[in-house]
């Protein structure tokens, strides 16, 4: 074996033609952190609005990856930057080698806050949605952000209203045996108990805002808590996109005063 290379890697000696094997030794310890030269307060400045990270969790069935795209699109349509961390999405790439156990699981949610961060960082408005079980690798993705900047929407939607709407036939095949370890069935979801905004169903049907409303009131939120300048500040803001946005959730603020939607 050759000597290390002097930068925390070691090179095999290889056959006459072959490429050598290069390989990282142990935990490198010859990196360093290289600062920017562009802090996050002129990326803020430069788009207009501050970064965070909206971390939407629930069961599966309860309506995440609907209201994340329907925000997403919300906040686009008002020239606003916003991205989406899709659970689903995810695993088809950044943690496609990852699967179901407790510690991939743990992994699977360390790897995306790592991202949201630095999207929330370049001052993009980014929207995660991923069931994220388990409090403790949420209380980690939330430790990650400057306080204040992780945002948790809770969906609570009990289990039953879950299971029947059960879109890609998950439940079933858990009910049956076929899917083992999932959330809700054989695998606990542990409620956030301080969420900073809850999603709730209103009324024994499971009836609930349209995304469309519930997006409305979480620009609302935004514009509250400064993340986004509010409508009557925001001259590049089109009149008629914001005030559609803005009256959408006025005029859904019976149902969040009976529980339907609650900002802790």
């Amino acid at each position: 074996m050759a000597p290390p290379a002097g930068d925390g890697t070691e090179v095999t000696m290889a056959a006459a033609g072959e490429a050598p094997e290069v390989y990282t030794v142990g935990s490198s310890t010859n990196i360093k952190w290289h600062e920017t030269k562009v802090d996050k307060e002129e990326r803020q400045r430069l788009l207009g609005q501050r970064g965070c990270v909206i971390w939407m969790t629930g069961l599966s069935g309860a309506g995440k990856s609907t209201l994340a795209y329907t925000l997403e699109h919300a906040l686009m349509e008002r020239r606003r930057m916003a991205v989406v961390l899709d659970g689903d999405n995810i695993r088809h790439g950044l943690n496609k080698n990852l699967g179901f156990s407790a510690a991939d699981r743990e992994e699977n949610i360390r790897r995306v806050a790592e991202v949201a961060k630095l999207f929330a960082d370049s001052g993009v408005i980014t929207i995660v949605s991923f069931i994220s079980p388990y409090s403790k690798d949420r209380a980690a993705a939330r430790a990650l952000l400057e306080p204040g900047t992780f945002i948790e929407v809770f969906m609570k939607i009990p289990l039953a209203v879950c299971e029947h709407r059960d879109p890609k036939g998950l439940y079933k095949k858990a009910r049956a045996g076929i899917i083992k370890g999932f959330t809700g069935i054989d695998d606990p979801y542990e409620e956030p108990t301080a969420a900073e905004v809850v999603m709730e169903v209103a009324g024994d049907e499971g009836a609930m805002q349209s995304p469309e409303a519930m997006a409305a009131r979480l620009i609302l939120y935004l514009e509250h808590h400064g993340f986004l300048p509010s409508c009557s500040d925001a001259e590049d803001v089109d009149a008629v996109q914001c005030g559609a946005a803005t009256n959408e959730a006025a005029n859904n603020g019976a149902a969040a005063s009976n529980g339907a939607f609650s900002a802790v």
